[in-house]
């Protein structure tokens, strides 16, 4: 008698690891023949994923890594909702511009501004929406005043320490990035040398409500003073703000709300923001709104079906699921004001105790204490005689399971290596203290370990960059 492996049907008395199924390898380049058990397909995958760590120890990501079991069960009730079906689901597409106008009054939007928001998916396609809107709205007012926009590219003016899809932006809509180097004294975009870059060809300037590298601000007021200065004696060139606020603008309305780096400043016209950042949801969902949709050129907005009539939409991607817009509405039905502002200060007092117990060890030099995001970002001070750097402390710290990244600064600070901890709205002081303890027996066991130098940077000169690519 013959046994056909291929008509095996797992016996639920089986266990799964003594399953034919299982012990056969998992698909890498082709096709299973037959189906195999639900069962012994979740156990395949769950298991090849063990080795990858745990995301709610990861201190490299600004994704949200928790939200609320109801939160998880209304995702989970609408992942096939297609949130650019607004016909089909015209509830979803209420609750998205639910989410718009909660937006636009915690970002100050003023009396009469005719605003005009979108969901997105991530930051990214919010600033290439944004990118585009300043870049259209420029070559129209430049042909209207008679520049002869093909003698060059049009430039877009940010911070050297910019997250990459500015740098996308750029190359996909053939935009010059023109970088302003930060330094040791201006650890955001250098107010002081900004003007020096601009000329009729910039679209507009970028400021960044928390840099990805450092979490500092932008000094986004003086900027829109800058601003307002250059376009009174500029004949036609008028000059418009973006706020890139992916983590600080879903933060700082809670947490500092006097401070002025939104729509109450006149030349910033259009700001995006991470709804799975500190808007606590999970990836990905972002948002960008315009203070009034003269800043948005219409070729940019298409009209799709809506109850019978027409809706507009900006965003660049199609097909996705609606189920992170549900529940970043879920947040803001939920929490209210005072439960984001409860999060958040309590979230930047635990970023200010990890400072704090760096500071005691006397070896580090904070560059972000998080006192503005909680961001806690450090390096090694010059004089210490540690044979080890931070790249191994990253490697010890990563035996117990935390993922602490090691990079270099941008451009014009790249020799300086530090790390950096992004606390997240689940990072409790419980959690945190279990991480200072593991800080200090790390420490300890560097100290008493015996420390290999890597081999010499590579034949082409560039620096290797061990464990975290920014």
């Amino acid at each position: 008698m013959l046994h056909d492996r291929r008509e095996e049907k797992h016996d639920p008395k089986m266990p799964i690891y003594g399953s034919y199924a299982e012990d056969s390898a998992i698909v890498k380049t082709t096709l299973r023949r037959e189906p195999i058990d639900p069962q012994v397909a979740y156990r395949l995958i769950s298991d090849e994923l063990m080795d990858e760590g745990n995301a709610r120890q990861n201190f490299a990501t600004f994704c949200q890594t928790y939200m609320e079991p109801e939160a998880v069960k209304l995702m989970s009730e609408t992942l096939e909702k297609n949130a650019i079906d607004k016909s089909e689901y015209p509830q979803t597409a209420k609750l998205e511009n639910y989410c718009v106008n909660v937006l636009a009054d915690l970002w100050s939007v003023q009396k009469g501004d005719d605003f005009i928001g979108t969901s997105t998916v991530g930051s990214s396609e919010a600033c290439m929406l944004a990118g585009m809107a300043m870049k259209f709205r420029w070559r129209k007012m430049a042909l209207e005043n008679g520049l002869d926009i093909n003698a060059q590219k049009p430039n877009l003016i940010i911070s050297s320490g910019f997250q990459v899809c500015w740098e996308k932006f750029g190359v996909y809509w053939d935009v010059d990035l023109i970088e302003v180097p930060v330094d040791p004294k201006h650890m955001s975009i250098n107010t002081d040398t900004l003007m020096d870059y601009v000329n009729e060809y910039t679209i507009g300037i970028v400021g960044i409500l928390g840099i990805t590298y450092t979490g500092k601000f932008d000094d986004i007021e003086k900027i829109n003073h800058l601003v307002d200065a250059y376009n009174k004696k500029s004949k036609w060139h008028e000059l418009v703000i973006h706020v890139d606020g992916a983590s600080g603008a879903m933060f700082t309305p809670f947490v500092n709300p006097e401070l002025p780096w939104d729509f109450r400043l006149k030349h910033v016209v259009s700001i995006n923001t991470s709804g799975h950042k500190y808007g606590l949801v999970y990836p990905g969902i972002g948002w960008i709104l315009w203070k009034d949709k003269k800043y948005l050129p219409e070729e940019l907005i298409f009209d799709v079906s809506y109850l019978g009539g027409h809706m507009p939409t900006m965003a660049i991607n199609f097909s996705r699921s609606a189920s992170q817009v549900i529940a970043q509405y879920y947040n803001f039905l939920r929490l209210g004001f005072d439960g984001y502002r409860g999060i958040h200060e309590r979230t930047k007092k635990v970023a200010l105790f990890l400072s704090k117990a760096l500071e005691e060890t006397g070896l580090f030099e904070i560059y972000n204490d998080g006192a503005n995001l909680p961001i806690v970002c450090y390096t090694l001070k010059d004089d210490t005689d540690k044979e080890w750097t931070l790249y191994d402390l990253t490697d010890r710290l990563q035996m117990k399971g935390w993922q602490v990244p090691t990079y270099p600064l941008p451009k014009d600070m790249e020799d300086v290596l530090i790390q950096r901890y992004v606390c997240r709205g689940d990072l409790g002081f419980n959690v945190a203290e279990e991480f200072v303890a593991d800080l200090h027996e790390a420490i300890e066991e560097l100290d008493k370990a015996r420390i290999l130098a890597p081999k010499d940077d590579s034949p082409d000169g560039k620096k290797e960059t061990r464990g975290f690519t920014h």
